[in-house]
């Protein structure tokens, strides 16, 4: 996902105006190495060359600005002190578009920059009540410009998923009341409209797919995996299904998805499982079950991680340890084996969840930092819970006995600890899912969405 910020210098003293010492009030160089430190971070900026001085000069700018649907944020920095009054209702107009506004304030005694600079102008932004997130620190500080960035990739998802449209195939699945969503919430929250419908025209359309489809799915997904695909019909309905979902994704427009799984095709069919490892591999944002919740943090997690996250049920947690052991039902992207556990395929091998069988994915998780992210509800209002988490891989001698302390070795595993209060998490929890993602700025960038949103956000 690529992030693209507005860059606006202000400060009424420009234009190389010297102060009595004879030295520019405005400090280019700071400026030149404040934005590079943001592009070696990977934001794209738009910058603005007028350094904001007149209401004029704001109004020209910002509404400018604010037009423009390929920015996601703008960085308003202050070069040296300026009238507060000339920017405040052009700043003010250009929140009106909903994207977020960051007021990065770089320290430095002779420019004057912290004090009529920045804070006047968060003063105003905080008077009149816009959301805003201010920034105190210098360019090379990591913790200051991961602030500054955190929040325009919050921003570039929020605008990623505005007007974005959710596919809803069947109803809850294994009956689970913590995964239901309402669609009223959803629209008003995040502008995401839920297009609930049955599985019959997917089932049909897996169904109608072809030989040569299959033949040619196998081809581009074998090189995934360390071994080839079974050649037999549960491998071939798997792969129906996976073909199938995509083509429903592209006919209805749809940008996430959700399904039921079972009851339902796992037992008439063939399990999700396959399917469901393919379509988060392809950077799809899904989930089983029906819950919308994960499908909402694999979406967040697809769009701002290189990998794509892994779902699946903190099958054990060790008190002792911190250690978190995900297991899911065989569904599991391909890209995030390690090398200990390569990908593998299996059957899905539960008679009372998916009688039909179906391919599952078999592979242990590559080692990495990231998080364990949950979105869910507490009394019908939103909460995202975030830990910080280590995953590891278990040595090849002793990979077996760990694979097969929890009765079914051959689904997917992770082996993460988790950098919190054990029994904190176990509180704070509601859900047997918990969603893996790796890269440790996940974690701000997680924070700093739910803060847009306003979405009440349990760090631990």
């Amino acid at each position: 996902m690529e992030t693209k910020a507005a860059f606006v210098v202000y400060g009424v003293h420009k234009d190389g105006l010297q102060d009595p010492t004879g030295t520019p009030f405005i400090e280019e160089a700071i400026i030149e190495k404040s934005k590079n430190a943001l592009k070696e971070r990977g934001l794209s900026l738009v910058e603005h060359e007028t350094v904001l001085s007149t209401r004029k000069e704001a109004a020209e700018c910002l509404t400018s600005l604010k037009k423009r649907d390929d920015i996601d944020a703008l960085i308003l920095f202050p070069g040296t002190w300026v009238w507060g009054a000339h920017l405040i209702a052009a700043i003010r107009d250009f929140s009106r578009s909903d994207k977020a506004i960051v007021l990065w304030n770089h320290p430095g005694t002779r420019s004057w920059r912290p004090v009529v600079g920045g804070l006047v102008v968060q003063g105003g932004l905080k008077e009149i009540g816009i959301n805003h997130r201010y920034v105190y620190g210098s360019d090379d500080e990591d913790d200051i410009v991961e602030q500054v960035v955190s929040y325009c990739r919050a921003s570039a998802v929020k605008n990623v998923l505005n007007m974005e449209v959710m596919g809803a195939l069947g109803g809850r699945g294994m009956g689970q009341t913590c995964g239901a969503a309402d669609p009223s919430q959803w629209m008003r929250k995040f502008g995401i409209d839920i297009d609930s419908r049955g599985t019959i025209e997917l089932l049909e359309t897996a169904k109608a797919v072809t030989k040569k489809e299959i033949e040619n799915a196998r081809s581009a997904i074998e090189p995934l995996f360390s071994v080839p695909i079974p050649q037999n019909a549960v491998a071939d309905r798997s792969i129906s299904l996976y073909i199938a979902l995509k083509k429903l994704m592209e006919k209805n427009g749809w940008g996430m998805y959700t399904i039921q799984s079972f009851p339902g095709l796992g037992d008439y069919y063939s399990a999700t499982c396959f399917a469901q490892s393919m379509m988060l591999n392809d950077g799809y944002g899904t989930s089983t079950l029906c819950d919308f919740n994960t499908a909402m943090c694999s979406k967040l997690i697809n769009e701002l991680s290189e990998d794509p996250p892994y779902y699946g049920d903190m099958q054990h947690v060790g008190k002792s340890n911190n250690e978190i052991k995900i297991i899911g039902d065989g569904a599991c992207p391909p890209a995030l084996a390690g090398s200990v556990g390569p990908a593998k395929f299996a059957e899905h091998g539960i008679p009372t969840e998916g009688e039909a069988g179906g391919l599952s994915v078999d592979l242990v998780c590559k080692p990495g930092e990231g998080i364990l992210a949950r979105l869910g509800r507490t009394k019908g209002e939103f909460e995202m819970i975030l830990a910080r988490c280590s995953v590891s891989e278990p040595e090849a001698s002793e990979l077996q006995t760990r694979r097969d302390e929890c009765g079914i070795p051959f689904w997917p595993h992770a082996f993460t600890r988790v950098h919190c209060d054990i029994d904190d998490l176990l509180q704070a929890w509601n859900n047997e899912y918990a969603v893996l993602g790796y890269g440790a700025h996940l974690y701000e960038e997680i924070k700093a969405f739910c803060e847009q949103t306003e979405i009440k956000v349990v760090v631990l």
